[in-house]
């Protein structure tokens, strides 16, 4: 009878989390379809034309998760650079579910899944657009699903063949994003700390995972010894001390992860190191159980996998621009011990509170995510246009506007005659700013197979995909946003470096009838000598 009840207690569970997998899925896919380009994941669609060992920016993986559905469709749009991120995604999910399935109970896993899946930065960033994070991300739950696997078989601990298999996983992570150097320190440091678990350094699987992990990471090392280790420079740079920022560091985390589940997350993490200071403290005095213990060690692992990041970026993240996503990573991992505290309280207050809280906030969360949505793709909230309901923002500061509608611009340039001549004449198209050329790429990919480069002090990876005199002698297009930027460039800036320079026209770009962005055209002749560049080929 017992048996019984088991087994029908852990299918209800399981089908549970099965219908969140899936749910989740149906809505970034929704999304995935709407949602216009950015210019981070449009830039990174140019690696997939520039098929290399590693960029300047990020390692090699982005490069096949926004690739993928390129390739399988032959179709270059929002969606089918996303595909990759859609699956990986819900990899995540899956793994990271598991994970906290053999830490933990059933429902502390369905937890964990249902807080993952209802954070917005997490649906987002990591399971709708195509970024590094994604498959950073998606090792990066493998290799905190092959640890517990390793470390957590409660039969006493042995190093196996896992430990290799996890330090192939951390390589992978690696070859996302140079986070995943963070995720090895993270579990050495575990091992380092805990008795039971230093021998895991010392044994043959940990020396045969440390050769595995540099041949996975040598994509990485290949390229930067030819390149002068620029990447690594470009990660350690500008950093220093930002411990007098901390606090504000982490509100902008709460604003991230969204207040209501952003609050109770930090909220678990400081009580899970206060509890383990503490235990830590007990443990020594030789008054520990090894039940203890062992709730010591999980919550241990989870704590050096989570804060190495999440405290790493808050006190040296110095001057240096970082996207939200940067250290989301750890708080994944955390989510884990706010699952735990939810089942705690649920056992302890009344049975309801919990299901409000979270049911609550996804309400909201629904609802903001959809206005979000409407206002990005119709312009809802814009202050002018034939869709708008409230007004509440100006064309001119709203971020949003960066992520327009590449068809309008690929439509633009096939019908307008002139234009069209133009682009089939020139030998290559530049822009003023690197992040426009992954928009202008998706844009024209399609009908003008012509080369795209960026002429501008900030060159990104576009310092490595050409050498600056291949283009002298050509004829190009210049292409950009912000007429007024580009009109000055064109007329200070760009005439030196060309026989010819004449504008051809503008390209609006709207969204609910309102112009949003306008690309200027201009036609350059002959290239008499090369752009300068401070780094690259």
């Amino acid at each position: 009878m017992a048996i019984q009840v088991y087994q029908n207690f852990s299918a209800y569970y399981h089908r549970t989390a099965l219908i969140i997998l899936l749910t989740g899925f149906l809505v970034r896919l929704v999304i995935s379809i709407c949602l216009n380009p950015g210019f981070d994941e449009a830039y990174y669609y140019l690696y997939t034309l520039h098929p290399d060992w590693s960029y300047f920016d990020y390692p090699p993986l982005v490069t096949l998760t926004t690739g993928i559905g390129v390739w399988l469709t032959g179709q270059v749009s929002q969606f089918t650079i996303r595909i990759g991120t859609l699956l990986l995604y819900t990899g995540s999910l899956l793994f990271l579910y598991l994970a906290t399935l053999r830490l933990y109970t059933l429902q502390i896993a369905i937890n964990t899944l249902a807080i993952a899946s209802a954070i917005p930065i997490f649906q987002i960033a990591f399971g709708v657009l195509s970024t590094p994070d994604t498959p950073l991300l998606f090792f990066w739950s493998l290799s905190l699903w092959l640890a517990v696997q390793e470390f957590f078989n409660y039969q006493g601990y042995r190093p196996s063949f896992r430990l290799t298999l996890l330090c192939f996983a951390v390589g992978l992570a690696c070859l996302g994003k140079y986070d995943g150097f963070v995720l090895g320190l993270g579990l050495i440091g575990f091992c380092l700390f805990s008795r039971n678990y230093r021998l895991a350094l010392t044994s043959k699987w940990f020396s045969i995972g440390i050769l595995i992990f540099l041949v996975t990471i040598s994509p990485i090392l290949v390229w930067n010894i030819s390149h002068n280790w620029v990447s690594f420079h470009l990660q350690l740079s500008n950093g220093k001390n930002q411990i007098d920022r901390l606090w504000e560091i982490l509100l902008i985390d709460l604003l991230y992860l969204f207040p209501t589940f952003g609050l109770p997350l930090l909220w678990a993490i400081m009580r899970a190191v206060i509890q383990q200071l503490r235990n830590i403290q007990l443990w020594h005095t030789g008054n520990r159980a090894f039940k203890d213990e062992w709730e010591l060690e999980k919550r241990g692992f989870i704590l050096w996998v989570s804060l190495p990041l999440i405290l790493g970026f808050a006190f040296s993240s110095g001057n240096r621009q970082l996207l939200p996503t940067a250290h989301m990573c750890g708080y994944w991992t955390a989510t884990i011990l706010l699952a735990e505290r939810v089942s705690i309280e649920r056992r302890n207050a009344a049975v309801r509170i919990p299901y409000r809280w979270f049911f609550g906030s996804l309400a909201v969360i629904i609802l903001l995510s959809l206005i979000a949505l409407s206002h990005v793709t119709l312009g809802t909230l814009q202050a002018t246009g034939k869709p708008s309901i409230f007004g509440l923002l100006p064309i001119a500061t709203d971020p949003s506007t960066q992520m327009f509608d590449i068809q309008q611009l690929r439509q633009e340039l096939v019908s307008n005659n002139k234009l069209n001549l133009a682009m089939k004449n020139a030998d290559f198209i530049f822009t003023n700013r690197y992040y426009l050329g992954g928009q202008i790429g998706m844009a024209i990919e399609p009908i003008f197979h012509k080369p795209i480069t960026c002429f501008d002090q900030d060159l990104r990876s576009f310092a490595f995909w050409s050498k600056p005199q291949q283009w002298v002698g050509k004829n190009a297009i210049y292409l950009g946003t912000k007429a007024a930027e580009v009109d000055a460039d064109a007329v200070n800036l760009y005439p030196s470096y060309f026989l010819k320079i004449a504008k051809l026209g503008e390209i609006p770009i709207r969204r609910g009838g309102v112009v949003i962005q306008t690309f200027s055209i201009y036609q350059a002749e002959n290239m008499l000598k090369p752009f300068p560049r401070s780094y690259g080929n």
